[in-house]
């Protein structure tokens, strides 16, 4: 069964007051072909294949109130919702269909002033009920549209995920065979000489036996320094969560050189990420910031990033059972790396680099 789409239907509430004042029999007769303009409304919303038809329909409805009853409220209703339909199709299928709208409203406006011209004057007129029904066909679409790029984009950013995640499980899944796969194949065929030295040779097992020991504790190490690299998180990855962090407390955080800092080495990323995120986390706690600024810049012999708030400085950042400050020095010191924290004029800056030398 469709689901009802709210969004189609919520405006109505003020579909009443268009029937304000009903009296007379020519009244009544507007309030039937009011019925009729909801019956058309519901159909363009519920049977998309019946578009041809309906969306003429509902614009001779509300066009016959514009032109003959003085009431162009009701326009606004198609203008909302065939411009969003329309936001899908292609471009002329709009542009037909405001060429049609605004001739009735331009046509149901010189009737009414033919009718009574006070009603223009001014003083008397309300100006703003004009402007909408002129702007909202092209608001709609230009919001649909809007829609329509963000949920694309969404969904190529997710399509570009997936092969990013494909490609990593792919360089992976080389690292294993280039390095492990040789290893073991290396083990098997130490394996296999060392069962045909037991019966021609047993003084050379124990030899044999060391160097298929000594190979496996290497390839242990060796799949954990993967492990450890694939848990290390990225600079992107750091900074997505971060900035989501921080945009729930009202922070906004800018940066400089993001791109550039996403191609420095899984290692110094790693380092830095874990930075980031210490360095983030006190500023949610205790700064009281309403901006953070982070800027990467590499030169011929180092990597250097510079995290600045402008929330309220201190001049002790270290608290008694706090290791936030402490760690981040520990990571930077298996880098060989430098961290400084101080006070600036409003808010407090961290400075970090990490030498190349010695980098992979």
């Amino acid at each position: 069964m469709k689901q009802l789409n709210w969004s189609n239907y919520i405006w109505l509430v003020y579909l009443p007051f268009s029937v304000m004042g009903v009296a007379t029999w020519w009244d009544r007769f507007w309030l039937g072909m009011l019925g009729v303009f909801l019956v058309i409304y519901i159909l363009v919303a519920e049977k998309p294949a019946w578009h041809p038809v309906t969306i003429p329909a509902e614009l001779i409805v509300t066009g016959a109130f514009a032109l003959f009853d003085a009431n162009n409220y009701l326009l606004v209703y198609p203008a909302w919702q065939v411009s969003f339909i329309l936001a899908r199709h292609p471009k002329k299928q709009f542009y037909w269909f405001a060429a049609t709208y605004y001739t009735i409203l331009v046509v149901g406006l010189w009737h009414d002033y033919l009718l009574n011209p006070r009603w223009f004057d001014p003083v008397n007129y309300n100006l703003m009920g004009l402007l909408f029904p002129i702007m909202s066909p092209i608001l709609s679409y230009v919001f649909a549209r809007s829609a329509i790029q963000r949920q694309n984009l969404a969904q190529t950013n997710r399509r570009l995920q997936v092969i990013v995640q494909r490609d990593e499980r792919e360089r992976i899944a080389r690292d294993l065979h280039d390095t492990l796969g040789q290893s073991f194949s290396m083990i098997t065929l130490k394996a296999e000489l060392a069962n045909k030295l037991l019966t021609k040779n047993p003084a050379q097992v124990a030899p044999e036996l060391a160097d298929i020991a000594q190979t496996s504790r290497d390839n242990l190490q060796l799949v954990r320094s993967i492990v450890n690299d694939l848990h290390q998180q990225s600079l992107s990855e750091a900074l997505l969560t971060q900035n989501q962090n921080l945009v729930s407390q009202h922070i906004w955080l800018t940066t400089t050189g993001e791109a550039a800092a996403t191609q420095w080495p899984t290692a110094v990323q790693g380092c830095l990420a874990a930075v980031i995120v210490e360095a983030i986390t006190n500023v949610i706690r205790h700064a009281h910031a309403h901006q953070v600024t982070i800027i990467f810049n590499s030169t011929a012999t180092q990597f250097e990033v510079k995290i600045q708030d402008d929330g309220r400085g201190s001049q002790d950042y270290t608290r008694p059972g706090a290791n936030g400050v402490t760690g981040m020095q520990a990571r930077l010191a298996a880098l060989q790396g430098t961290f400084a924290i101080a006070p600036q004029t409003r808010g407090t800056q961290i400075s970090v680099t990490i030498p190349k030398e010695g980098l992979a």
